[in-house]
């Protein structure tokens, strides 16, 4: 089982590139590492194939918790991901209310609780030359946020996914969707991490493999729906100073903010339009140099603050993120979190859509594997749930993106909290996937 440590090894490291000292701290135990260091051997390349009812590529928030559920309501899951966990990803890790309940529904919660990552009840706006604190109010059953480190969820996730019978597999690289005759999807191929190839089959295959999916690309997953997508989003970690709660500061085509993460750092962040950001970056010596800049010009009392504290992280980011939706499903094959559905950063959404369509989508492929339903059927309606739960923030973070006057921005973030709220009862009510093995896990 993956082990992580929620300590300063990790804030100095570059996110997306564990150290070595990490790679020795974290040896293989319950997830398998495809150790493939006698595949000369013929038989040993026989046993490199295998026949699955669903084989996940991505194992990530989405991937994993799709995997952790179809494998709790008594299926052979299997899934791949090109990274060796514990590592990072580029991501604020911010974790609405929403997302929140899902990780109680799932029995995850404690275990985010149990890594040091602070629960969260004081939220601060800042804007106009005003600052209003709130409590987190408790609204299906959570009154508290969360925001974990993607190396500390990630790992959590991919556990839980094991620990309920998933086969769980890094180091795996999939270069391609095998098809049948009929252009029916049945399985990957690629190689593991010392380059042997691997086969795998399976009735479904899901791509949770990200923005730029290899799946949704070898399945010829069309893009249903395109907005507006210019929006850029810059992140640094500090320490040394006190976080009293998630901050967010709206400016004039900005919203910057803090949530606090493990180890007493906090990840400070900001989301502007693409073509400020690379203005800024072109007259800068440095991305770091830019970041303060940006942060000077659009949250000057955070920048103040944080004169006294340390930088305990690079700056990373993205540029020009799209806001968009593919075909969520086709012949053997969907798709599940960013790989089918995309949108701009400025709503902190991203892990909350994963998880919710991870349980639509485990559902969906449940009904289709054991429970009598055709598959078409099953998976339109993950497509139908899919969008239609989305829809809202959805809008919601297109008007957002486009950075409106300050006084309409705001509204817009009062609509954004109503909606969250809406979207997290709506889980609350719906039945947990596979919770009579949970209840025994």
């Amino acid at each position: 089982m993956i082990s992580f440590h929620a300590d300063r090894s990790h804030a100095a490291a570059v996110p997306g590139s564990p150290s070595s000292e990490e790679a020795r701290d974290f040896p293989s135990g319950g997830i398998r590492r495809c150790d493939r260091s006698d595949m000369g051997d013929p038989a040993m390349r026989a046993s490199n194939r295998s026949r699955h009812d669903v084989v996940i590529v991505g194992g990530r928030v989405a991937g994993s918790a799709t995997a952790m559920l179809l494998a709790r309501l008594g299926h052979d899951v299997v899934v791949v991901d090109q990274a060796l966990f514990p590592s990072d990803t580029v991501s604020t890790h911010s974790i609405a209310r929403s997302g929140v309940v899902q990780l109680r529904r799932w029995g995850l919660l404690d275990a985010v609780l149990d890594s040091g990552a602070p629960a969260i009840r004081q939220v601060t706006f800042h804007a106009l030359g005003d600052s209003v604190s709130r409590p987190v109010k408790l609204k299906a059953g959570i009154d508290f946020v969360v925001a974990p480190r993607r190396y500390v969820l990630d790992a959590i996730v991919a556990n839980a996914a094991e620990r309920a019978g998933a086969d769980v597999r890094p180091g795996v690289t999939v270069t391609g969707v095998r098809r049948d005759g009929r252009g029916r999807a049945v399985g990957v191929y690629g190689r593991d991490r010392v380059g042997a190839p691997i086969d795998i089959g399976a009735r479904y295959v899901i791509g949770a493999d990200g923005l730029q999916s290899r799946v949704a690309r070898s399945v010829g997953a069309a893009i249903s729906e395109v907005r507006q997508g210019d929006g850029a989003t810059q992140y640094a970690y500090y320490a040394g100073i006190p976080w009293t709660g998630n901050e967010f500061f709206v400016g004039a085509r900005s919203l910057a903010g803090v949530f606090p993460t493990h180890d007493g750092q906090a990840c400070i962040w900001i989301c502007n339009p693409s073509a400020d950001a690379k203005a800024v970056r072109r007259r800068t010596a440095s991305r770091a140099e830019a970041f303060g800049e940006l942060l000077e010009r659009s949250a000057p009392q955070l920048a103040e603050r944080l004169r006294r504290a340390r930088r305990t992280s690079p700056v990373s980011g993205m540029l020009r993120m799209p806001n968009q939706l593919r075909q969520a499903f086709g012949p053997g094959w969907a798709l599940v979190g960013d790989a089918g559905y995309h949108r701009d950063a400025v709503t902190g959404y991203g892990i909350s859509d994963a998880f919710r369509d991870a349980e639509f989508l485990a559902v969906a492929l449940d009904q289709a594997l054991g429970s009598g339903v055709e598959e078409t059927a099953a998976l339109t309606l993950y497509q139908q749930q899919r969008d239609q739960a989305l829809r809202e923030i959805f809008e919601i973070t297109c008007r957002l993106a486009a950075y409106p006057a300050v006084p309409a921005f705001i509204e817009l973030q009062k609509q954004l909290s109503a909606a969250i709220d809406k979207q997290a009862a709506a889980l609350a009510a719906r039945p947990v996937p596979g919770e009579r093995l949970l209840a025994t896990a």
